[in-house]
């Protein structure tokens, strides 16, 4: 039986737009300046963590209310506007038929991700659905993929992690896990250096049918 780890945003589902808006206007509200790839370093986070570095930025809010404004900013494109990704629903409900094992691995919180899944019809198709928070730590710490195998009880080393995120694809493979690079346009500056990282890589999920692992 194979298993699948996907991430949520920008795998999943076209959703990083959103993600960007919300997340940098929260700093632009306060006059933050920010680095270009600040949107690579926080996506493995999760809110809390994505929190905690806008206060070492200079926010003056606490990270409750920081994650707060995150999830009042984005909830309603992920209640009722946000699209999966070419090829996914039919990709992964082929290989739910085939008997493969899907879980989601993502930084978002429960209130945007279980929602979402379940408004576009992915929700059942997954044995297990988590978001960082269940694990209290980020995708940036390799313990959770480790966390996350002992859980779906397979070896870390036959899971097949999927992310458009080069600092979660480099940590899941610094965790044992195979890894597939999945393209997105938010990363297309990365596309190579995650190549370099990843056993495979894909630009449309119809490809991930043809990955042996």
């Amino acid at each position: 039986m194979k298993t699948y780890l996907f991430d949520f945003d920008g795998t999943l589902v076209d959703s990083m737009p959103s993600f960007i808006r919300a997340c940098l206007s929260v700093l632009d509200d306060h006059n933050i300046k920010y680095k270009d790839d600040i949107i690579k370093t926080i996506t493995p986070l999760g809110f809390a963590g994505t929190a905690r570095h806008y206060i070492s930025l200079g926010v003056d809010m606490p990270e409750e209310t920081i994650v707060a404004e995150f999830k009042k900013r984005m909830l309603d494109d992920y209640l009722y506007k946000i699209p999966s990704k070419n090829n996914v629903l039919e990709t992964l409900k082929q290989l739910k038929k085939d008997g493969a094992c899907l879980n989601v691995l993502t930084a978002s919180p429960h209130d945007t991700l279980d929602p979402c899944l379940k408004r576009i019809g992915l929700y059942d198709l997954f044995t297990n659905v988590w978001s960082c928070d269940d694990f209290h730590t980020s995708k940036a710490d390799p313990n959770i993929y480790i966390m996350a195998a002992e859980k779906i009880g397979v070896p870390v080393g036959e899971i097949l992690f999927l992310d458009d995120n080069i600092d979660a694809d480099k940590t899941a493979k610094s965790a044992g896990m195979k890894v597939c690079g999945v393209y997105d346009d938010s990363s297309r500056n990365y596309v190579e250096p995650i190549k370099a990282v990843a056993d495979y890589y894909i630009y449309d999920f119809a490809e991930l049918s043809d990955i042996k692992f």
